[in-house]
């Protein structure tokens, strides 16, 4: 069986983390798992074609996702259409989409801001893949410098997350991550099983 592609663009590293919890629930199930952060990682000869599905997994900052990704999609598109694949868009807009505490217009709006996110991407890379989830991200408040920092506390305060700059806030929901990467897991398997009986 061929190793399973997991690559991410992050900034902070939240993303990094989330793919990294993906390749290691994958390998759980059994499946080899190689994790590369796209524009750094990847070796002159990479190939998709020696995976047998790919992850991927890209923060958004601003409304937009990583430059990194969107130009690796856009060049590997052909290949990742071949391939059970998955999109995970990594968003603080998330994060008020899934807030309980929040009023129903707030998360209506977080949510339609996610999705107009994920909707410019496919647009973008021309790319929609099988799997496509969105996820809460993270505000690293003490990993931000000083401009960067106000202008998310400014959206925070839009979005109604924590402006308490003293820390860090998580809002990943990694049981859910857990529950993605089953459905990655039972694509692919459903893919093999086929591919032996023509075989």
């Amino acid at each position: 069986m061929k190793a399973l592609a997991v690559l991410y663009a992050t900034r902070e590293g939240q993303t990094r983390r989330i793919a990294e919890h993906i390749a290691a629930t994958l390998r759980k199930r059994q499946f080899m798992v190689d994790v590369l952060e796209v524009g750094r990682d990847l070796p002159a000869d990479f190939d998709l074609a020696r995976y047998g599905a790919a992850v991927l997994a890209a923060s958004v900052h601003f409304g937009k996702h990583e430059r990194a990704m969107i130009e690796f999609v856009k060049t590997h598109r052909r290949e990742l259409e071949r391939l059970p694949s998955a999109f995970f868009s990594v968003s603080l807009s998330e994060a008020g989409a899934e807030d309980a505490s929040a009023t129903d217009g707030r998360r209506k709006r977080a949510a339609a801001n996610v999705k107009a996110m994920i909707g410019e991407f496919v647009r973008e890379t021309g790319w929609s893949p099988p799997h496509m989830h969105p996820v809460a991200g993270a505000l690293l408040y003490r990993q931000y410098g000083l401009i960067v920092r106000l202008a998310m506390c400014l959206i925070a305060k839009l979005t109604g997350a924590t402006t308490d700059t003293s820390r860090d806030h998580e809002y990943t929901d990694w049981q859910a991550l857990d529950r993605f990467a089953d459905e990655i897991a039972a694509d692919v398997d459903r893919r093999n099983s086929k591919q032996e009986l023509r075989s």
